[in-house]
């Protein structure tokens, strides 16, 4: 406990005082977007890590005509902001400008469409809420069942109930499933130019596929200088690390 304490006070100070975050500032403002970056990563080397400085990082890196290392940086940001719309709104523009299609965006089945779209209807602290809601709701309803006795109002009180418990358990799984994707998904994003996609750990071993800047992938597992990663059905394979950031 004390260590956390230890940690927060640390990490706070620092921002208060990491002299890069406010020369960042300046250059980004002056149009030096590469000195910005170099200020504000002088901090991120120092210790200091949190949403806005990988969200700053990010507008520095779109601007500078790093689109690979911009969406590597927002997705950074959203590890830690995962609800920010600022941050939200500018990886999805980011994304746009990418070249390879990722699984979502080439998604034909209409029913899993749509299933995705639910599941990313609300950002997660608002799924909580709606969570949170609807569980009094249902014990309401429960309290109800048993307190009332004429029996047509009864059985609007069950199938009242029946309904708000079928919501909260889809509402509800959706919210674990992405706490949990969050917590063990790992995730890359191109940030060199292209990166080849080889079919073993080694510089010797067959081509498979070139990825885009900007496209990100699952990260299955590291191996030395190499990744081996999956994009979608069709493309898996092993990247170089030095073409690629990788968030976890």
């Amino acid at each position: 406990m004390y260590k956390w304490i230890i940690f927060v006070f640390s990490t706070v100070l620092w921002a208060n005082t990491c002299p890069g975050i406010e020369k960042g500032k300046s250059a980004y403002n002056n149009g030096d977007y590469q000195l910005a970056i170099e200020e504000w990563t002088t901090c991120l080397d120092g210790g200091l890590e949190n949403g806005d400085l990988y969200y700053n990082l990010g507008n520095a890196s779109f601007r500078a005509g790093n689109l690979g290392f911009a969406i590597y940086y927002y997705k950074r940001g959203l590890k830690l902001k995962p609800t920010d719309q600022d941050i939200l709104h500018n990886l999805q523009y980011a994304s746009s400008m990418t070249k390879d299609k990722t699984e979502e965006e080439t998604e034909e089945n209409p029913l899993l469409s749509f299933l995705f779209n639910v599941h990313h209807a609300l950002p997660l602290n608002k799924q909580m809420l709606v969570c949170l809601v609807l569980f009094w709701l249902l014990i309401f309803g429960i309290i109800g069942i048993r307190l009332v006795r004429q029996n047509r109002l009864k059985n609007i009180f069950v199938g009242s109930s029946f309904a708000l418990a079928t919501v909260l358990l889809a509402v509800g799984g959706s919210c674990f499933y992405k706490i949990f994707v969050m917590e063990t998904e790992v995730i890359g994003v191109v940030t060199s130019p292209d990166a080849d996609v080889t079919s073993a750990p080694s510089d010797k071993s067959q081509t498979l596929n070139t990825l885009s800047e900007g496209t990100s992938f699952e990260v299955l597992s590291t191996d030395g200088a190499f990744a081996e990663i999956r994009l979608g059905e069709k493309i898996k394979g092993f990247v170089k690390l030095k073409d690629v950031g990788i968030i976890k």
